[in-house]
Protein backbone atom coordinates (compact mmCIF):
# COMPACT_ATOMS: atom_id res chain seq x y z
CA UNK A 1 0.00 0.00 0.00
CA UNK A 2 1.75 3.47 -1.16
CA UNK A 3 1.56 6.31 1.26
CA UNK A 4 2.11 9.77 0.43
CA UNK A 5 2.37 12.84 3.01
CA UNK A 6 0.93 16.18 2.24
CA UNK A 7 4.03 18.79 2.71
CA UNK A 8 2.42 21.97 2.09
CA UNK A 9 2.66 24.46 4.69
CA UNK A 10 -0.69 25.36 7.17
CA UNK A 11 -0.46 29.21 5.91
CA UNK A 12 -1.70 31.88 8.68
CA UNK A 13 -3.09 28.89 10.64
CA UNK A 14 -5.60 27.88 8.14
CA UNK A 15 -6.14 24.34 9.89
CA UNK A 16 -6.43 25.35 13.52
CA UNK A 17 -9.59 24.70 13.98
CA UNK A 18 -9.70 20.83 12.49
CA UNK A 19 -6.30 20.51 14.57
CA UNK A 20 -8.25 21.77 17.11
CA UNK A 21 -11.21 19.35 16.88
CA UNK A 22 -8.52 16.17 16.30
CA UNK A 23 -7.36 16.86 19.45
CA UNK A 24 -10.57 16.93 21.53
CA UNK A 25 -11.55 13.70 19.31
CA UNK A 26 -8.72 11.94 20.25
CA UNK A 27 -7.71 13.81 23.82
CA UNK A 28 -7.56 10.23 26.15
CA UNK A 29 -5.06 9.25 23.51
CA UNK A 30 -2.75 12.15 23.64
CA UNK A 31 -3.07 12.20 27.28
CA UNK A 32 -1.77 8.97 28.01
CA UNK A 33 1.13 9.65 25.50
CA UNK A 34 1.88 12.77 27.33
CA UNK A 35 1.96 10.98 30.84
CA UNK A 36 4.14 8.79 29.15
CA UNK A 37 6.60 11.35 27.80
CA UNK A 38 7.19 13.13 31.39
CA UNK A 39 7.87 9.31 32.52
CA UNK A 40 10.53 8.92 29.66
CA UNK A 41 12.25 11.96 29.44
CA UNK A 42 13.43 15.24 31.88
CA UNK A 43 11.01 17.39 33.64
CA UNK A 44 13.16 19.94 32.48
CA UNK A 45 12.65 19.35 28.57
CA UNK A 46 8.56 20.43 29.00
CA UNK A 47 9.38 23.66 27.04
CA UNK A 48 9.24 21.22 24.39
CA UNK A 49 6.28 19.62 22.31
CA UNK A 50 5.75 15.76 21.89
CA UNK A 51 5.15 12.98 19.14
CA UNK A 52 2.08 11.61 19.74
CA UNK A 53 1.22 8.25 17.91
CA UNK A 54 -2.58 7.40 17.34
CA UNK A 55 -2.97 3.89 15.75
CA UNK A 56 -4.96 4.43 11.96
CA UNK A 57 -7.58 2.36 12.58
CA UNK A 58 -8.89 4.78 15.30
CA UNK A 59 -8.43 7.47 12.54
CA UNK A 60 -10.91 6.08 9.82
CA UNK A 61 -13.82 8.17 8.92
CA UNK A 62 -16.74 7.76 5.62
CA UNK A 63 -15.02 9.43 2.89
CA UNK A 64 -16.65 10.08 -0.75
CA UNK A 65 -14.65 8.19 -3.53
CA UNK A 66 -14.92 7.37 -7.31
CA UNK A 67 -16.03 4.25 -8.25
CA UNK A 68 -14.09 1.04 -8.87
CA UNK A 69 -13.08 0.27 -12.40
CA UNK A 70 -11.23 2.24 -15.02
CA UNK A 71 -7.30 3.30 -15.48
CA UNK A 72 -6.88 6.21 -13.28
CA UNK A 73 -4.31 8.75 -12.83
CA UNK A 74 -4.71 10.59 -9.53
CA UNK A 75 -2.56 14.00 -8.68
CA UNK A 76 -1.58 13.66 -4.48
CA UNK A 77 -0.87 17.46 -3.39
CA UNK A 78 2.57 17.85 -1.25
CA UNK A 79 4.28 14.86 -3.43
CA UNK A 80 7.86 16.20 -4.02
CA UNK A 81 9.57 12.32 -4.12
CA UNK A 82 7.81 10.57 -7.05
CA UNK A 83 7.33 11.02 -10.33
CA UNK A 84 4.92 9.22 -13.07
CA UNK A 85 6.12 5.97 -13.70
CA UNK A 86 7.83 5.22 -10.13
CA UNK A 87 6.99 2.13 -8.29
CA UNK A 88 6.41 2.17 -4.77
CA UNK A 89 8.44 -0.61 -2.68
CA UNK A 90 6.08 -1.96 -0.24
CA UNK A 91 7.13 -1.65 3.32
CA UNK A 92 9.47 -4.22 5.16
CA UNK A 93 8.97 -6.92 7.53
CA UNK A 94 5.35 -7.69 6.49
CA UNK A 95 3.87 -4.52 7.08
CA UNK A 96 3.78 -4.36 11.14
CA UNK A 97 3.75 -0.81 12.31
CA UNK A 98 4.97 0.74 9.08
CA UNK A 99 3.76 4.19 9.99
CA UNK A 100 5.20 4.39 13.62
CA UNK A 101 9.11 3.87 12.66
CA UNK A 102 9.37 0.82 14.81
CA UNK A 103 9.61 -1.72 12.78
CA UNK A 104 8.28 -4.30 14.46
CA UNK A 105 5.92 -6.88 12.97
CA UNK A 106 3.41 -9.30 14.19
CA UNK A 107 3.91 -13.13 14.12
CA UNK A 108 1.41 -14.15 11.11
CA UNK A 109 3.18 -11.20 8.85
CA UNK A 110 0.11 -8.76 9.81
CA UNK A 111 0.70 -5.29 10.65
CA UNK A 112 -0.75 -1.62 11.60
CA UNK A 113 0.33 1.60 10.75
CA UNK A 114 0.47 4.20 13.44
CA UNK A 115 0.05 8.31 12.61
CA UNK A 116 2.35 10.06 14.24
CA UNK A 117 2.27 14.09 14.93
CA UNK A 118 3.48 16.71 17.08
CA UNK A 119 1.88 18.57 19.42
CA UNK A 120 3.08 22.21 20.60
CA UNK A 121 4.63 23.56 23.83
CA UNK A 122 1.46 25.12 24.66
CA UNK A 123 -0.49 21.78 23.92
CA UNK A 124 1.54 19.81 25.81
CA UNK A 125 1.21 22.12 28.66
CA UNK A 126 -2.56 22.10 28.47
CA UNK A 127 -2.41 18.68 28.86
CA UNK A 128 0.29 18.00 31.69
CA UNK A 129 -1.71 20.47 33.89
CA UNK A 130 -5.15 20.02 33.05
CA UNK A 131 -6.31 18.10 36.08
CA UNK A 132 -4.55 20.34 38.13
CA UNK A 133 -5.09 23.64 40.12
CA UNK A 134 -3.44 25.96 42.44
CA UNK A 135 -4.87 25.23 46.27
CA UNK A 136 -6.83 28.48 47.67
CA UNK A 137 -6.76 30.39 44.72
CA UNK A 138 -9.98 32.29 45.21
CA UNK A 139 -8.54 33.58 48.04
CA UNK A 140 -5.73 35.06 46.52
CA UNK A 141 -5.40 38.97 46.18
CA UNK A 142 -4.92 39.90 43.03
CA UNK A 143 -2.25 42.69 42.55
CA UNK A 144 -2.58 45.70 40.03
CA UNK A 145 0.32 46.22 37.92
CA UNK A 146 0.36 49.45 35.28
CA UNK A 147 1.26 46.63 32.25
CA UNK A 148 0.07 48.67 28.64
CA UNK A 149 -1.46 46.85 25.56
CA UNK A 150 -2.03 48.04 22.57
CA UNK A 151 -5.53 48.30 20.71
CA UNK A 152 -6.77 49.83 17.41
CA UNK A 153 -8.22 53.28 17.72
CA UNK A 154 -9.58 54.23 14.35
CA UNK A 155 -7.99 56.39 12.17
CA UNK A 156 -5.98 59.30 11.69
CA UNK A 157 -4.38 61.77 8.81
CA UNK A 158 -0.96 61.67 9.59
CA UNK A 159 1.29 58.53 10.32
CA UNK A 160 4.29 56.66 9.17
CA UNK A 161 3.76 54.41 5.66
CA UNK A 162 3.72 51.30 6.96
CA UNK A 163 0.56 51.93 8.68
CA UNK A 164 -1.25 53.35 5.61
CA UNK A 165 -4.69 51.99 5.32
CA UNK A 166 -5.01 51.34 1.79
CA UNK A 167 -8.91 50.77 1.41
CA UNK A 168 -9.79 53.85 4.04
CA UNK A 169 -7.51 55.79 2.09
CA UNK A 170 -9.30 54.77 -1.61
CA UNK A 171 -12.31 55.10 0.06
CA UNK A 172 -11.54 59.05 1.12
CA UNK A 173 -10.46 59.29 -2.39
CA UNK A 174 -13.22 58.38 -4.00
CA UNK A 175 -15.31 60.71 -2.06
CA UNK A 176 -13.31 63.80 -2.88
CA UNK A 177 -13.31 62.64 -6.65
CA UNK A 178 -17.07 62.43 -6.29
CA UNK A 179 -17.11 66.30 -4.41
CA UNK A 180 -14.98 67.63 -6.81
CA UNK A 181 -16.80 66.51 -9.99
CA UNK A 182 -20.07 65.36 -9.39
CA UNK A 183 -21.64 69.15 -10.45
CA UNK A 184 -19.20 69.20 -13.62
CA UNK A 185 -20.14 66.18 -14.65
CA UNK A 186 -24.21 67.11 -14.79
CA UNK A 187 -22.94 70.38 -16.48
CA UNK A 188 -21.36 68.10 -18.86
CA UNK A 189 -24.01 65.76 -19.35
CA UNK A 190 -26.37 68.37 -20.10
CA UNK A 191 -24.15 70.34 -22.75
CA UNK A 192 -23.84 67.05 -24.43
CA UNK A 193 -27.75 66.74 -24.94
CA UNK A 194 -27.85 70.39 -25.84
CA UNK A 195 -25.13 69.39 -28.67
CA UNK A 196 -27.10 66.60 -29.69
CA UNK A 197 -30.69 69.12 -29.94
CA UNK A 198 -28.28 71.63 -32.11
CA UNK A 199 -27.54 68.53 -34.16
CA UNK A 200 -30.92 67.70 -35.46
CA UNK A 201 -31.97 71.66 -35.73
CA UNK A 202 -32.41 73.12 -38.76
CA UNK A 203 -31.25 75.38 -40.05
CA UNK A 204 -27.52 74.41 -38.19
CA UNK A 205 -25.88 76.58 -35.82
CA UNK A 206 -22.24 76.51 -36.14
CA UNK A 207 -21.42 79.22 -33.52
CA UNK A 208 -23.55 77.84 -30.76
CA UNK A 209 -22.23 74.29 -32.17
CA UNK A 210 -19.02 75.40 -31.90
CA UNK A 211 -19.33 77.36 -28.23
CA UNK A 212 -20.85 74.30 -26.57
CA UNK A 213 -18.13 71.83 -27.55
CA UNK A 214 -15.22 74.66 -26.62
CA UNK A 215 -17.09 74.18 -23.12
CA UNK A 216 -17.52 70.50 -22.90
CA UNK A 217 -13.54 70.22 -23.90
CA UNK A 218 -13.03 72.48 -20.64
CA UNK A 219 -15.44 70.75 -18.95
CA UNK A 220 -13.83 67.02 -19.63
CA UNK A 221 -10.35 68.67 -19.19
CA UNK A 222 -11.09 69.97 -15.27
CA UNK A 223 -12.72 66.64 -14.34
CA UNK A 224 -9.39 64.60 -15.80
CA UNK A 225 -7.38 67.44 -14.15
CA UNK A 226 -9.06 65.99 -10.48
CA UNK A 227 -5.84 63.75 -9.06
CA UNK A 228 -6.78 60.02 -8.52
CA UNK A 229 -5.16 60.12 -5.09
CA UNK A 230 -4.09 63.17 -2.83
CA UNK A 231 -1.89 63.70 0.37
CA UNK A 232 -5.45 64.64 1.65
CA UNK A 233 -6.85 61.27 0.82
CA UNK A 234 -4.45 59.66 3.02
CA UNK A 235 -5.78 57.68 6.37
CA UNK A 236 -3.23 55.86 8.93
CA UNK A 237 -4.13 53.24 11.69
CA UNK A 238 -4.09 54.68 14.80
CA UNK A 239 -2.79 52.58 17.86
CA UNK A 240 -3.10 53.55 21.29
CA UNK A 241 -2.13 51.89 24.86
CA UNK A 242 -4.76 50.94 27.66
CA UNK A 243 -3.73 49.58 30.90
CA UNK A 244 -4.13 46.40 31.93
CA UNK A 245 -4.54 44.60 35.17
CA UNK A 246 -1.69 41.85 35.68
CA UNK A 247 -1.76 39.26 38.37
CA UNK A 248 1.97 38.47 39.68
CA UNK A 249 2.98 35.93 42.04
CA UNK A 250 6.41 35.09 43.44
CA UNK A 251 8.12 31.75 43.90
CA UNK A 252 10.57 31.13 47.32
CA UNK A 253 12.64 27.78 46.73
CA UNK A 254 14.08 27.00 49.60
CA UNK A 255 16.96 24.03 49.55
CA UNK A 256 19.10 22.24 51.80
CA UNK A 257 22.96 22.41 50.76
CA UNK A 258 24.53 20.72 53.20
CA UNK A 259 26.56 17.68 52.73
CA UNK A 260 24.04 15.06 52.89
CA UNK A 261 22.44 16.50 49.50
CA UNK A 262 24.51 15.03 46.80
CA UNK A 263 23.84 16.42 42.77
CA UNK A 264 21.27 13.65 42.49
CA UNK A 265 19.26 14.64 45.19
CA UNK A 266 19.42 18.59 43.88
CA UNK A 267 18.65 17.43 40.46
CA UNK A 268 15.32 15.96 41.86
CA UNK A 269 14.23 19.24 43.64
CA UNK A 270 15.77 21.09 40.27
CA UNK A 271 13.12 18.62 38.25
CA UNK A 272 9.89 19.49 40.92
CA UNK A 273 10.82 23.79 40.56
CA UNK A 274 10.72 23.88 36.91
CA UNK A 275 7.42 21.78 36.96
CA UNK A 276 6.42 24.57 39.58
CA UNK A 277 7.30 27.57 37.83
CA UNK A 278 6.01 26.20 34.78
CA UNK A 279 2.43 25.57 36.54
CA UNK A 280 2.69 29.20 38.31
CA UNK A 281 3.47 31.15 34.29
CA UNK A 282 0.01 29.31 33.16
CA UNK A 283 -2.08 31.53 35.95
CA UNK A 284 0.00 34.25 36.69
CA UNK A 285 1.60 37.31 33.94
CA UNK A 286 4.27 37.45 36.24
CA UNK A 287 6.30 35.37 38.20
CA UNK A 288 9.39 36.22 40.24
CA UNK A 289 11.87 33.52 41.56
CA UNK A 290 13.69 33.47 44.88
CA UNK A 291 16.28 31.00 45.57
CA UNK A 292 17.73 30.33 49.41
CA UNK A 293 20.02 27.77 49.97
CA UNK A 294 21.15 26.88 53.35
CA UNK A 295 22.98 24.68 55.63
CA UNK A 296 23.84 26.21 58.97
CA UNK A 297 23.20 29.68 57.13
CA UNK A 298 20.78 30.72 54.75
CA UNK A 299 21.47 32.71 51.62
CA UNK A 300 20.07 34.02 48.67
CA UNK A 301 21.62 33.32 45.34
CA UNK A 302 21.13 33.11 42.04
CA UNK A 303 19.67 29.83 40.06
CA UNK A 304 23.71 28.16 39.30
CA UNK A 305 24.78 28.73 42.30
CA UNK A 306 21.18 27.07 43.99
CA UNK A 307 21.56 23.84 42.10
CA UNK A 308 25.34 23.64 42.02
CA UNK A 309 27.35 24.89 44.80
CA UNK A 310 28.71 22.32 47.46
CA UNK A 311 28.57 22.90 50.73
CA UNK A 312 29.80 20.80 54.11
CA UNK A 313 28.84 20.98 57.57
CA UNK A 314 25.12 20.78 59.49
CA UNK A 315 22.29 21.51 58.68
CA UNK A 316 19.84 24.82 60.14
CA UNK A 317 16.83 24.80 58.00
CA UNK A 318 15.29 28.06 60.36
CA UNK A 319 17.62 30.32 58.73
CA UNK A 320 16.45 29.60 55.61
CA UNK A 321 12.61 30.56 56.77
CA UNK A 322 14.04 33.09 58.42
CA UNK A 323 15.44 35.11 55.76
CA UNK A 324 12.43 34.16 53.47
CA UNK A 325 10.14 36.40 56.28
CA UNK A 326 12.59 38.98 55.75
CA UNK A 327 12.41 39.01 52.22
CA UNK A 328 8.99 39.33 51.97
CA UNK A 329 9.14 42.06 54.55
CA UNK A 330 11.20 43.85 52.51
CA UNK A 331 10.29 42.83 48.79
CA UNK A 332 6.76 40.98 48.65
CA UNK A 333 4.28 42.81 50.43
CA UNK A 334 1.30 40.67 50.59
CA UNK A 335 -1.49 42.90 49.46
CA UNK A 336 0.38 43.12 46.29
CA UNK A 337 2.00 39.88 45.77
CA UNK A 338 0.80 36.05 45.76
CA UNK A 339 3.14 34.41 47.24
CA UNK A 340 3.99 30.59 46.81
CA UNK A 341 6.91 28.36 48.39
CA UNK A 342 8.58 25.38 48.02
CA UNK A 343 10.93 23.56 50.21
CA UNK A 344 13.18 20.88 49.54
CA UNK A 345 15.29 18.63 51.74
CA UNK A 346 16.55 15.27 52.64
CA UNK A 347 15.08 15.48 55.55
CA UNK A 348 18.26 16.26 58.07
CA UNK A 349 18.49 19.05 60.96
CA UNK A 350 19.22 19.64 64.20
CA UNK A 351 16.90 18.08 66.39
CA UNK A 352 16.69 21.34 68.37
CA UNK A 353 15.72 23.51 64.91
CA UNK A 354 13.30 21.48 63.88
CA UNK A 355 10.29 22.49 66.80
CA UNK A 356 11.76 26.32 65.72
CA UNK A 357 10.96 25.30 62.30
CA UNK A 358 7.68 24.63 62.45
CA UNK A 359 7.03 27.81 64.81
CA UNK A 360 8.08 30.41 61.62
CA UNK A 361 6.09 28.12 59.20
CA UNK A 362 3.09 28.39 62.00
CA UNK A 363 3.52 32.01 63.20
CA UNK A 364 5.07 33.92 59.95
CA UNK A 365 4.67 32.24 56.81
CA UNK A 366 1.86 30.07 56.14
CA UNK A 367 -0.70 33.08 56.97
CA UNK A 368 1.23 34.95 54.23
CA UNK A 369 1.45 32.60 51.88
CA UNK A 370 -1.41 30.91 48.79
CA UNK A 371 0.34 27.64 49.27
CA UNK A 372 3.94 25.96 50.33
CA UNK A 373 4.70 22.54 49.61
CA UNK A 374 7.49 20.36 51.52
CA UNK A 375 9.03 17.92 49.31
CA UNK A 376 11.04 15.50 51.54
CA UNK A 377 13.99 13.39 49.11
CA UNK A 378 14.82 10.77 51.02
CA UNK A 379 14.30 6.95 51.04
CA UNK A 380 15.25 6.32 54.75
CA UNK A 381 12.58 6.86 57.75
CA UNK A 382 11.43 10.27 58.67
CA UNK A 383 13.13 12.07 61.12
CA UNK A 384 11.92 15.30 63.09
CA UNK A 385 11.59 17.98 60.92
CA UNK A 386 9.15 15.93 58.85
CA UNK A 387 7.44 14.94 62.55
CA UNK A 388 7.01 18.72 63.13
CA UNK A 389 5.87 19.59 59.76
CA UNK A 390 3.26 16.81 59.56
CA UNK A 391 1.39 18.53 62.73
CA UNK A 392 0.56 21.33 60.95
CA UNK A 393 -1.56 19.64 57.94
CA UNK A 394 -4.30 19.86 60.04
CA UNK A 395 -4.13 23.35 61.02
CA UNK A 396 -3.67 24.72 57.25
CA UNK A 397 -5.02 23.93 54.09
CA UNK A 398 -2.77 26.42 52.27
CA UNK A 399 0.36 23.48 53.36
CA UNK A 400 0.83 20.01 51.88
CA UNK A 401 3.63 17.92 52.44
CA UNK A 402 5.08 14.49 50.40
CA UNK A 403 7.89 12.08 50.37
CA UNK A 404 9.99 11.87 47.37
CA UNK A 405 12.13 8.81 46.76
CA UNK A 406 13.28 8.97 42.96
CA UNK A 407 13.11 10.76 39.88
CA UNK A 408 9.96 8.58 38.98
CA UNK A 409 7.46 10.27 42.14
CA UNK A 410 8.20 13.33 41.09
CA UNK A 411 5.19 14.22 38.77
CA UNK A 412 2.42 12.08 40.67
CA UNK A 413 3.63 13.87 43.46
CA UNK A 414 3.25 16.88 41.49
CA UNK A 415 -0.16 15.77 40.84
CA UNK A 416 -1.12 14.72 44.16
CA UNK A 417 0.33 18.34 45.54
CA UNK A 418 -1.99 20.13 43.00
CA UNK A 419 -4.51 17.96 42.05
CA UNK A 420 -8.35 19.97 41.16
CA UNK A 421 -10.98 19.71 44.27
CA UNK A 422 -14.01 18.25 43.10
CA UNK A 423 -17.09 19.97 44.97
Amino acid sequence: MAQFIDRRLNSKNKSTVNRQRFLRRHKERIKDSVSDAVNRRSITDTQSGEDVSIPSRDLTEPTFHQGKGGVKERVHPGNDQFVTGDQIERPKGGGGQGGSGQGDASPDGEGEDEFVFQISKDEYLDMLFEDLALPNLEKTQIAKVTEWETHRSGYQTAGVPANISIVRSLQQSLARRTAMTAGKKRLLNELEQELERIHRQEPALPLEEKRIKDEIAALRKKIEAVPFIDTFDLRFKNYEKRPIPSSQAVMFCLMDVSGSMDQATKDIAKRFYVLLYLFLNRTYENVDVVFIRHHTQAKEVDEHEFFYSQETGGTIVSSALKMMDEIIEKRYPTAQWNIYAAQASDGDNWADDSPRCKELLEQKLLPRCQYYSYIEITRRSHQTLWHEYDKLGSEFDNFAMKNIRSVEDIFPVFRELFKKEVS
